[in-house]
C-alpha cells in the first residue's frame, strides 16, 4: 500500500453516479486519513454534493468502491453510514427547534425505561457532547432560542452521539458571522486532535487555506486535482477549479459614464424613513455599494424596485419621475432586481427554467391574456445559450440546479427585457469561483451596451474589483463616495463604519 494510503479510514475508488441524462461523477477517488480535515471542492455542479450524499448512505453509486478501515462496505442507507461512523451535517441545518437541545442530540434514540423516558441520564449524556466541543448551553436549552452558529454545533454533538469517526460539513459557515466561524473552526481543530476526521465543503477559498490538511478538487463530475497543506493557495485552487489560469480574476475594465439614466432625490426608506439617499447613476457605468450589515444597502434596492414603497423623494429615471409603489411600476419604468435570497424572491423552484426564465416578460409577451408559448421557448433557448446554463433541458425544475446556474436563470429573466437600470443584491453569493467570473463578465457586457449597473456586495475585494466608482452606506445613509482611483479596503471601511469623507 503506498505511503499516503496508509492510516486511511475512508477510501473512494472510482465512483460513477448517473441520473437520467446526466452523470454526475466519472470515477471519482479520494482517501481520508484518521484525524484529517479533507477539503473537497470545486465549482457549482461539480459533484462535491452528489459525493458526499453518497458517503452519506443518502444516495448509491452506479459503480465503484468504498472502504472504510480498509474494507469494502455498501451504504445502502444513512443508517449503514452512520454505524460506520460517517455522519453528513447538511448547510440546511436539520434540527426539530420546538425541542431542546438534549432532545435534538438524541432523536429517535431517546434514554427510555419502557414508555419512560430517562431524562436526567440523557440531560447528563447530551452535557459530555456539549463539553467536549465547548458548547456553552444546557441540555435543556430550547433550540429555537438559539442562534445559528450554535445551532451547528448541536449538530456536531448530535453526530459526536452516534461516535462519528467522520463528520461531513457542507457549507457550513454559509449562515454564520465571522465570529461564529471562528468558533466553528475552533470545534473542527479540536476535533482533529481527538482523532475525528472532517470532509470540509466550502466556497470560502480562505477558510479552506486555514482549515485544510489537504485539498481534492472535482471538476465536471471528476477529479481535477490534489493540494499537500504546503501547496494550498488562492490561485492555486483556483487554476484547478476552473481549468486555467485566472490572472485576472476582475474582467472590469472603466467605462466611460453617460447620460443620467436613474437619479435618486431624498429618497426615504421605510428601514430609515428619517435619513434621505440621493446619488445617481449613469448609463454603462458600474457603481458598488458597500456598508456592513445593517447598514440599509438592501433597503435601498428594494425601495428603488418598489418591494417596499418609498415613505418620501422621487426617483427620476430618464425625464420621468415617479415614486416606486410596486415593482411592476419599476419594472415598466426599465429596472430589474437580482435580490440577496434567489430561491425565496428570484425564483419559482417547483416551476422548469422556462417558465423561470419568462417571468418577468409575462406580461408583455401574453396575447388577448393568453401566454405566448412560442415566445416563451424562444426566450428560454436564448438565454440558456447565452447565460451558459448547465441543465438537461428547459424543462429542468429549476430546484435542481446549483446555486451558480439558478443565479444566471434569475439573471436571464431580465436579460429578456429592455433594460436600463439593473439593480444586483450580492450577486455572487455562495456559487463558486467559475461562476463569479460569468457573472462579473455578463456585468462588463451589459454595462458595454449601456445598462447602469448599481450592486450591493459585503466582499469588498468584489467591490474594489468591479466599480467604477462606490457609494458607502452607515445606518441608513450614504457617508461618501470613493471614484475607482480612492477605492481600497480602508477608505471603504472608514466610511462604513461612520468616518468622515477624506475625498470629500
Amino acid at each position: 500500500m503506498p505511503a499516503e494510503r496508509q492510516n486511511c479510514l475512508l477510501e473512494v475508488c472510482g465512483i460513477i453516479k448517473e441520473f437520467p441524462g446526466v452523470r454526475a461523477l466519472c470515477g471519482v477517488s479520494l482517501h481520508l486519513k484518521r484525524g484529517e480535515v479533507l477539503a473537497v471542492i470545486g465549482e457549482n455542479g461539480a459533484g462535491k454534493s452528489t459525493l458526499m450524499k453518497i458517503l452519506a448512505g443518502v444516495q448509491k453509486p452506479s459503480s465503484g468502491e468504498i472502504l472504510v478501515d480498509g474494507k469494502p462496505v455498501v451504504l445502502r442507507s444513512v443508517n449503514d453510514a452512520l454505524d460506520r461512523g460517517i455522519s453528513l451535517i447538511h448547510q440546511e441545518l436539520n434540527l426539530a427547534d420546538n425541542l431542546d437541545v438534549s432532545a435534538n442530540v438524541f432523536l429517535g434514540r431517546e434514554f427510555r425505561k419502557g414508555p419512560i423516558l430517562r431524562r436526567r441520564e440523557q440531560y447528563a449524556a447530551t452535557q459530555k457532547f456539549l463539553d467536549a466541543i465547548g458548547l456553552d448551553v444546557t441540555p435543556e436549552t430550547l433550540v429555537s432560542t438559539l442562534p445559528i452558529g450554535r445551532q451547528q454545533l448541536v449538530e456536531i454533538a448530535k453526530a459526536l452521539s452516534v461516535n462519528a469517526r467522520v463528520l461531513i460539513m457542507d457549507e457550513p459557515t454559509s449562515s454564520l458571522s465571522s465570529r461564529e466561524a471562528d468558533k466553528l473552526f475552533e470545534v473542527i481543530r479540536c476535533l482533529k486532535a481527538q482523532g475525528v476526521s472532517v470532509v470540509y465543503i466550502s466556497h470560502r477559498l480562505g477558510e479552506v487555506k486555514k482549515l485544510a490538511d489537504r485539498v481534492t478538487v472535482l471538476r465536471d463530475g471528476e477529479n481535477a486535482g490534489e493540494l499537500s497543506r504546503e501547496e494550498i493557495s488562492h490561485d492555486r485552487m483556483v487554476k484547478l477549479m476552473v481549468g486555467r489560469e485566472v490572472a485576472q480574476f476582475y474582467p472590469h475594465k472603466p467605462h466611460a459614464a453617460g447620460e443620467v439614466v436613474l437619479k435618486s432625490i431624498n429618497l426615504k426608506t421605510p428601514a430609515h424613513p428619517t435619513k434621505p439617499i440621493s446619488f445617481e447613476l449613469r448609463a454603462g457605468e458600474i457603481v458598488g455599494m458597500a456598508g456592513l450589515v445593517g447598514a440599509g444597502r438592501t433597503e435601498v434596492l428594494e425601495t428603488l424596485f418598489g418591494v417596499t414603497p418609498a415613505v418620501g423623494g422621487t426617483v427620476r429615471v430618464g425625464d420621468k419621475s415617479f415614486q416606486p409603489k410596486s415593482p411592476l411600476e419599476a419594472i415598466e419604468a426599465g429596472l430589474a432586481l437580482v435580490p440577496e435570497d434567489r430561491k425565496q424572491q428570484g425564483l419559482i423552484l417547483d416551476m422548469a427554467v422556462r417558465e423561470n426564465l419568462s417571468l418577468a416578460s409575462l406580461k408583455r409577451d401574453q396575447r388577448r391574456g393568453f401566454l405566448d408559448f412560442q415566445k416563451e421557448r424562444a426566450i428560454s433557448r436564448e438565454m440558456i445559450g447565452k447565460m451558459r446554463i448547465k441543465t438537461p433541458g428547459e424543462e429542468q425544475v429549476v430546484l435542481f440546479l446549483s446555486g451558480g446556474n439558478q443565479q444566471k436563470v434569475v439573471l436571464g429573466k431580465w436579460l429578456a427585457m429592455k433594460l436600463r437600470v439593473l439593480l444586483l443584491d450580492e450577486p455572487t453569493r455562495g456559487i463558486d469561483v467559475g461562476a463569479k467570473s460569468e457573472i462579473y463578465g455578463l456585468m462588463e457586457q451589459l454595462a458595454g451596451e449601456g445598462v447602469a449597473i448599481l450592486f450591493v456586495s459585503s466582499d469588498l475585494e468584489e467591490i474594489i474589483g468591479m466599480s467604477d466608482r462606490t457609494l458607502v452606506m452607515h445606518e441608513g445613509e450614504i457617508t461618501g463616495e470613493l471614484t475607482r482611483r480612492e477605492l481600497t479596503e480602508e477608505a471603504i471601511m472608514n466610511l462604513a463604519t461612520g468616518g468622515i469623507d477624506k475625498a470629500a
